[in-house]
C-alpha cells in the first residue's frame, strides 16, 4: 500500500524493487510482459489485499510490463482498494459479466505484446475460466506465452528486510499463542474446544487470523496431523499436537508444538528428542550454498536413528511468506540452492510404534552461519501439561 506510518503493507519504494528486478529478469528471459492471476502474486506486486479473493465468482489480472508500475484489469468493485496502492494504471470492468469477464481488456491490454510469461508450474493455477483462456489465445494467435513459474517463484523465494519483519512478527505472535495452551489444555477438555480457544488466543495475541489450525491427541501418540477436531476429550496419556498457520497483513507463520497431558511414555519421548535434534542439524545446514537436498539429508540422517522408513509426508518443510506453503521443499527431488534471506520451515516428522507418527516444526530465516530461529524453540524435552 501507500507510504504510511501504520503498519500494513510496505512502502511504495518495496513494491518498486519487486516490478524492476521482475523486469530485468524478463528481459533476460525474452518477454514483454508477465501476466499475474493469483491472490499472493498480484499481493507482492501491488500491495492489494482483500478477503474477497476466497469468492470465486471475479477474476483479478495483473499485467508487468517491460518497463514501469504494473496494470491492475480487475472488477470495478475493487478500483477504490486498488487506487490506495502505488498503480497509477487501473482498468476495470462491471463484474462478474460471464459474457465478458475482463478479457476484452487483457485482449487490449495484451495485444501490443509478443511474448508474456504467466505462471504454468508446479503450485500454480490459472485463476480464470478455462474457457475465457481459450478465448483469449484466440483472439491473439501470434502471442507467444513463456512459464514464468521460475522467475516469480525465484523473486519470492528471498525475502527483503522488510517482509523478515513482518514474518518475524507474526512468528512472535504465533509463539505466544503456543505459550498460552497449557492454560486451556487440561485433561478433560474435548479436543474441539482446544482448536476453538487456541483460535482465540491467537487473535488476542495480535494475529489477524488463524485460517490454518490442525492437530490430533490420542494414546501415546497420533495418526495423522489434518483430520478436523472432535470431541474426544484430553486424557492422561495422550500426545496432543497443535499446527498453526496464523496471518499478520497477509504474511504467515507455520509451525507446531507437541504436549504429553499427565506423563509421557518413553517411546514418545525418545520422538521427540530425536525430532528436536533433527531439527538442529536443519538449523546447521540452513545456509547459503546448500540445497534443499542437502536440508533434508541433514534432517534425515538423524531421524534414521528411530525411523528409517523413510516417512510418506513428502519433504521435511519448505518456504513461508504470502502464503503458507511456499516454493522451495526440503526435499530428495528438489536440489534448489540456499541463499540468505529465505524464510523457511524445518518440520522433520517419523513413524514409530503401531502407525503413530510425530511432526516437529520451526520457522527460520537461511543466513550465513545458519538458520536463525523466527519461532521460539520448542522445549527441548516434551512438555507434560
Amino acid at each position: 500500500m501507500t507510504d504510511s506510518p501504520t503498519t500494513r503493507g510496505f512502502p511504495d519504494v518495496e513494491y518498486a524493487a519487486r516490478t524492476k528486478l521482475a523486469q530485468d529478469r524478463m528481459a533476460e528471459a525474452g518477454m514483454d510482459g508477465m501476466l499475474l492471476m493469483s491472490e499472493p502474486e498480484v499481493q507482492y506486486f501491488t500491495g492489494f489485499q482483500t478477503l474477497f479473493w476466497q469468492s470465486p465468482t471475479r477474476p483479478w489480472f495483473v499485467l508487468v510490463p517491460a518497463n514501469g508500475k504494473p496494470i491492475a484489469i480487475i472488477p470495478e468493485i475493487g478500483v477504490s482498494l486498488m487506487r490506495q496502492c502505488w498503480l497509477d494504471d487501473i482498468r476495470s470492468w462491471s463484474a462478474p459479466n460471464p459474457q465478458d469477464d475482463g478479457i476484452s481488456l487483457l485482449i487490449e491490454a495484451l495485444s501490443p505484446l509478443k511474448t508474456v510469461g504467466v505462471m504454468k508450474g508446479h503450485e500454480t493455477h490459472l485463476r480464470m475460466p478455462l474457457g475465457d483462456w481459450e478465448r483469449l489465445m484466440t483472439a491473439l494467435p501470434a502471442l507467444r506465452i513463456r512459464d514464468a513459474t521460475g522467475l516469480v517463484h525465484g523473486l519470492r523465494m528471498v525475502k527483503s528486510p522488510a517482509e523478515i519483519d513482518k514474518l518475524s512478527r507474526i512468528c512472535a505472535i504465533g509463539s505466544a499463542t503456543f505459550d498460552a495452551v497449557p492454560q486451556f489444555a487440561r485433561e478433560g477438555v474435548p479436543l474441539e474446544e482446544v482448536f476453538r480457544a487456541f483460535r482465540r488466543e491467537a487473535l488476542a495475541q495480535g494475529a489477524d487470523g488463524a485460517p490454518y489450525v490442525v492437530g490430533a491427541s490420542a494414546p501415546g501418540g497420533y495418526a495423522d496431523v489434518i483430520s478436523p477436531p472432535d470431541a474426544t476429550p484430553l486424557a492422561t496419556g495422550d500426545i496432543l499436537m497443535l499446527d498453526s498457520g496464523m496471518v499478520l497483513d497477509g504474511y504467515y507463520c507455520d509451525f507446531d508444538r507437541n504436549w504429553a497431558i499427565g506423563h509421557a511414555d518413553t517411546t514418545a519421548q525418545r520422538a521427540y528428542d530425536v525430532l528436536w535434534r533433527a531439527t538442529d542439524a536443519g538449523l546447521a545446514a540452513a545456509r547459503p550454498g546448500n540445497s534443499c537436498r542437502d536440508l533434508f539429508q541433514a534432517m534425515s540422517s538423524v531421524i534414521a536413528e528411530m525411523d528409517d522408513s523413510g516417512g510418506d509426508i513428502g519433504r521435511l518443510g519448505h518456504g513461508l511468506g504470502l502464503q503458507l506453503t511456499e516454493q522451495p521443499s526440503h526435499a530428495a527431488f528438489d536440489t534448489t540452492e540456499l541463499q540468505e534471506n529465505m524464510v523457511l520451515t524445518l518440520e522433520p516428522s517419523l513413524s514409530y510404534g503401531a502407525g503413530l507418527m510425530m511432526v516437529h516444526e520451526e520457522n527460520i530465516v537461511v543466513t550465513p552461519q545458519g538458520g536463525r530461529l523466527l519461532s521460539t524453540r520448542a522445549a527441548p524435552d516434551l512438555p507434560v501439561i
